[in-house]
């Protein structure tokens, strides 16, 4: 999405009616929450308040209420302060973006979320930005939206956007798939041994194919060797490219096992390989994640997509449909969705390997082993 310009008169008119930050917060008594926290942390509010060029999404004292309420609001309510710090700077974006400048096509707009410990997307965090008839939306972690409700306070430093949900910081890759109910494909990570390897990446885009795809070749799947599997799954993997849907187009690009991947765009859908892309842009902790129908072939880098069809043939020839989902004994149960609401009654869990929706974010695993070195450089690649 391409951005309007503001024309000089308007730059003219904000720059002679804006107050300081702290004063336009103060001012508006739905905002009171929001000074509260940001008042906690003195460092952070007069990183604001010194700052140009940026843009604050700002809560709602109804939008921390339905936080506090939810399983997500337990950092918050834990006074987890390095998890406060990560949720407000995610609110902050790096640009002025008045609501007259969002437009119909998506645009991933980076944040001042850039701690390690949260993130690990070059350039900030990710928030997604889009106008839907006269509705500007705010797209975050698990596909959750916050509408804005009040447009354009302008400040000294930019402006401010008065929102109706807390943005969720977007959670690790393991997280995500459970809350997306592609606990096939986190299932298949834990048995390849490639959960820690993904989540502690950087600038990822993964194509995950949902549990309907892994039933499709549930048959080819249970001789596989821990390698195979690894294989399999890096194939489904770019590194150091987080690819949004907005810059997704007739291309070819490299996956993490080497193998070209074919990016197709046809009939107002994208297709990689002869997968479809059934939903985009998901976000995550170090990238993007993009579900796909098929499972992709490592052995069939040449498949191409039937745009007029609606269900593309497997990739996999002689494989057959199972009844049960591949990979998913032992699969934690998410405690939200993707693009669902939070759940009020359901409690954290205590396992690594659990989902916890969480509008407050969770730290990332660090220094983790790099997926080129799980997979090795002579590993085997199955045929299928």
């Amino acid at each position: 999405m391409q951005f309007k310009l503001l024309s000089l008169v308007a730059l003219l008119s904000v720059a002679v009616s804006a107050q300081n930050l702290t004063s336009v917060l103060t001012s508006d008594p739905q905002l009171s929450n929001l000074t509260s926290y940001v008042q906690l942390f003195p460092d952070l509010l007069q990183q604001l308040a010194q700052a140009t060029n940026i843009t604050i999404l700002a809560p709602s004292n109804e939008a921390f209420n339905k936080l506090m309420s939810s399983s997500a609001g337990a950092a918050i309510q834990a006074n987890d302060t390095a998890a406060i710090q990560a949720l407000l700077s995610y609110h902050v974006l790096s640009g002025i973006y008045p609501a007259s400048s969002i437009g119909s096509t998506p645009a991933f707009v980076p944040s001042l979320l850039n701690n390690p410990r949260f993130s690990s997307v070059t350039g900030g965090q990710k928030v997604e930005a889009v106008k839907k008839g006269d509705t500007v939306t705010f797209t975050s972690g698990l596909r959750m939206t916050s509408n804005v409700t009040k447009a354009d306070l302008n400040f000294t430093g930019g402006v401010i956007h008065v929102i109706n949900n807390v943005l969720t910081v977007p959670q690790n890759i393991s997280s995500t798939a459970v809350a997306a109910n592609l606990t096939a494909v986190a299932g298949a990570l834990e048995s390849a041994g490639l959960v820690e390897a993904l989540d502690t990446g950087k600038d990822l885009t993964i194509f995950a194919p949902n549990n309907e795809a892994f039933q499709r070749i549930g048959s080819a799947l249970p001789n596989l060797t821990t390698q195979q599997l690894a294989q399999i799954l890096a194939y489904h993997v770019v590194n150091g490219t987080v690819a949004y849907s907005s810059t997704l187009m007739n291309q070819t690009v490299r996956s993490e096992n080497g193998q070209e991947l074919r990016i197709t765009v046809a009939g107002g859908s994208v297709f990689v390989n002869s997968a479809k892309v059934v939903l985009a842009d998901v976000l995550v902790a170090n990238g993007v994640v993009h579900v796909i129908d098929n499972v992709l072939n490592p052995n069939m880098t040449n498949a191409l997509p039937n745009p007029s069809q609606s269900t593309q043939s497997v990739a996999y020839s002689g494989a057959s449909s199972t009844t049960a989902v591949p990979f998913t004994s032992g699969v934690p149960t998410a405690s939200s969705t993707v693009g669902g609401a939070m759940n009020p009654t359901a409690s954290s869990q205590s396992s690594a390997s659990s989902s916890t929706s969480s509008a407050a974010a969770a730290p990332m695993k660090t220094g983790g082993m790099g997926m080129a070195a799980l997979l090795g450089a002579g590993a085997a690649m199955i045929l299928v």
